[in-house]
């Protein structure tokens, strides 16, 4: 319980109007898109400058209260699920762009900026930012650099690490640090950007980021190849991948999740495929057709029983809009929707797509596939309703597994959701004991009193 003292303290530094304390507002702040259990936080606090953020970060160090930062609360590993007796600081406030250099070509912007008003706010400037995962029409940049996120264009253009330039962040004193630069070339000092990126908030909060913006792909080309059989669609992947091409998406999608995005989309998906790839090739206009006629070959060698080539933009954004709702589309099917990233080297996407059918029939799940399969992350999703104990028993067993399948052939855990709490009990199985010990001296060391996002990532500290 956190004193009305204290609560005045807060509202003077942000404001009444930015400090939460009924149960009803707190409540809203409870979750995130996890399958896991709410936690209310003691109290939400909404900055909306930089200098109420470093207060709001002193005065919780200084009264020992858990921080955990949130920006639209769209992360799948319990990031952003908040200590009972802590603070959510909220930075939907914080959401200006505050400069797109179109010369030097990089942005400025504030964590709460929506990821998919910075793309548009960009690209109106004949410029491009790849990073774009699917909850980018909610997602803030800030979460993007606290996880990593990645999305369908890393397979050619990466993730959100290689886009970050430099950060401001508070560290847990309140005090500022700065990391990085707007120049190309930067080693003044230790890495520490590199260190807050996929950190989850547990080692600073971060109130302003330099990203890097590169131009815009002059020519793009997408296709749709159909498959009678599911091995022959991710044996597609790996040959593509192993015949030096590397398209701007490439992406899986098996019949149940076809038939589900279908009915939810009506985007003219053929429901009767096995499995479908979208691929997208984009760059110098005639290296796009090149590469394009390449992939259509390798389509057909592996199996492929039609390749449709979108004529217009308009046909092109259907099948992606469709493609970036498969999530949505599944989750109107069962109560409850497990949504895993285990990820593989991409030659061994054939292995784990025939693991998680395999897994699918031995725990008698109903799992739909589909993700980022040139970049070996797939997004093995389990239908179920966690109300049924022993069908949720089955479904631990079930995630439990992938994750085993995946680390065997040499994959991680998580490509782009994170560990947050949910993936926390398995991080010894990839890494070691060591490094875990090791990460944990670092969290100690730059917040001994373990009020930024404890027990993320690392468990306690």
């Amino acid at each position: 319980m956190i004193s009305k003292a204290l609560v005045k303290e807060f509202q003077e530094v942000v404001g009444a109007d930015g400090v939460f304390v009924d149960e009803a507002d707190r409540a809203v702040y409870s979750y995130d898109a996890a399958v896991l259990e709410p936690v209310v936080p003691a109290l939400v606090v909404r900055p909306t400058t930089a200098e109420a953020l470093a207060r709001v970060v002193r005065l919780c160090n200084e009264n020992r209260l858990p921080l955990t930062v949130r920006g639209a609360g769209t992360n799948l590993s319990g990031g952003t699920i908040p200590n009972p007796h802590g603070v959510v600081v909220l930075t939907n406030g914080l959401n200006r762009i505050l400069e797109i250099n179109t010369e030097d070509l990089y942005a400025v912007v504030e964590p709460g900026v929506v990821t998919a008003k910075f793309a548009a706010a960009v690209e109106g400037q004949g410029l491009f930012y790849p990073p774009d995962p699917g909850s980018q029409a909610v997602s803030t940049l800030g979460g993007n650099v606290a996880e990593n996120a990645g999305g369908l264009r890393g397979l050619k253009y990466g993730v959100t690490r290689d886009y970050v330039m430099g950060l401001e962040f508070f560290d847990a004193n309140g005090d500022l640090v700065k990391t990085g630069a707007r120049t190309v070339k930067c080693v003044t000092g230790y890495n520490l950007a590199a260190l807050l990126v996929g950190s989850e908030g547990t080692l600073g909060v971060i109130h302003k980021i330099i990203l890097k913006l590169i131009p815009a792909p002059q020519h793009r080309k997408s296709m749709m190849a159909v498959f009678d059989r599911v091995s022959g669609a991710s044996e597609t992947v790996a040959a593509v991948i192993a015949g030096r091409i590397v398209p701007a998406t490439l992406e899986f999608l098996d019949n149940f999740t076809i038939r589900a995005v279908e009915s939810y989309s009506q985007a003219g998906l053929p429901v009767d495929a096995a499995a479908l790839l979208l691929i997208e090739v984009d760059g110098h206009p005639a290296q796009v057709e090149e590469e394009a006629a390449k992939v259509e070959a390798i389509c057909r060698e592996k199996g492929a029983s039609s390749i449709r080539v979108a004529q217009t933009d308009q046909e092109r954004n259907k099948v992606w809009e469709a493609r970036r709702a498969a999530l949505s589309a599944l989750a109107k099917l069962k109560p409850t929707v497990v949504l895993e990233d285990a990820t593989v080297p991409r030659s061994r996407i054939p292995d784990m797509v025939a693991a998680v059918e395999e897994i699918a029939r031995k725990y008698q799940l109903t799992i739909g596939t589909f993700g980022h399969a040139g970049d070996g992350n797939l997004h093995p999703t389990i239908l179920t309703d966690r109300r049924d104990q022993e069908e949720w028993h089955r479904v631990e067993q079930a995630i439990d597994e992938i994750f085993d399948r995946a680390l065997a052939m040499g994959g991680t855990l998580s490509g782009e959701h994170g560990i947050g709490i949910a993936k926390t009990s398995f991080m010894e199985r990839e890494t070691s004991r060591a490094t875990l010990d090791y990460a944990r001296r670092i969290k100690r060391a730059l917040d001994p009193h373990n009020i930024l996002n404890p027990g993320k990532i690392i468990g306690d500290a």
